[in-house]
């Protein structure tokens, strides 16, 4: 029994990162494929019907998925390729116009692009990654700084720390930090980014915690 639990626990820890990797797989693929699914569907079928002879493997789930991600992977590089011309930036700002003039897509789609775009940037000031005491004070968080305000009243400089979670960083928590608590690092935001997806498992082998004594 000990020499069964133990190929159990070594099969599992083998099998586990597989697993994982399958899953997020599956997700991606899945949001690939139901990009382009709308026009890929019909178009397969009706392919497969005016030629069932050679294209009847159209018809079939699997080969419409794959079509739908290989085209909408297509589409993807066909963006960025035309977004780095200028006929492409002429029709970003175009289309970044009309969406200025609805109220709620404004809302989300500025927010979002301002948001890609700070943390492509580097900060001035104060260091973009940095860590923040959450829940308590014995317990650290990675963060992104956002946006510097002021205290109203006392001007006392305040932080906008963004907090990505595990291991999915597009959903998070948006902290206001005093500036004096947080713990700077010299992380890149690419390096943040791995440490986060990864649950800690790729990191630096140094890192800070402690925030340096305020002056006196």
């Amino acid at each position: 029994m000990r020499r069964l639990r133990a190929y159990f626990f070594t099969g599992l820890l083998t099998l586990l990162p597989i697993w994982l990797v399958w899953i997020v797989f599956k997700f991606v693929l899945g949001l690939l494929s139901d990009i382009s699914q709308p026009w890929v569907g019909p178009l397969s079928v009706s392919l497969a019907s005016a030629h069932p002879e050679m294209l009847g493997w159209l018809d079939d789930p699997w080969a419409q998925a794959a079509i739908a991600m290989l085209g909408t992977v297509v589409v993807i590089i066909s963006v960025g390729a035309l977004a780095r011309r200028v006929v492409g930036q002429r029709l970003l700002a175009w289309f970044e116009g009309v969406i200025a003039r609805i109220p709620l897509m404004k809302t989300v789609y500025g927010s979002a692009r301002k948001l890609l775009d700070l943390l492509q940037t580097k900060p001035d000031g104060t260091q973009r990654v940095v860590l923040i005491d959450f829940p308590h004070r014995d317990m650290k968080c990675v963060g992104f700084v956002t946006r510097i305000i002021l205290e109203e009243g006392t001007g006392r400089e305040l932080a906008a720390v963004y907090v990505p979670t595990t291991p999915n960083p597009t959903s998070g928590y948006l902290e206001i930090v005093p500036v004096e608590k947080l713990t700077p690092t010299d992380w890149s935001v690419d390096q943040a980014m791995t440490f986060i997806i990864s649950g800690g498992a790729v990191s630096p082998d140094h890192m800070p915690f402690e925030r340096n004594p305020a002056p006196p």
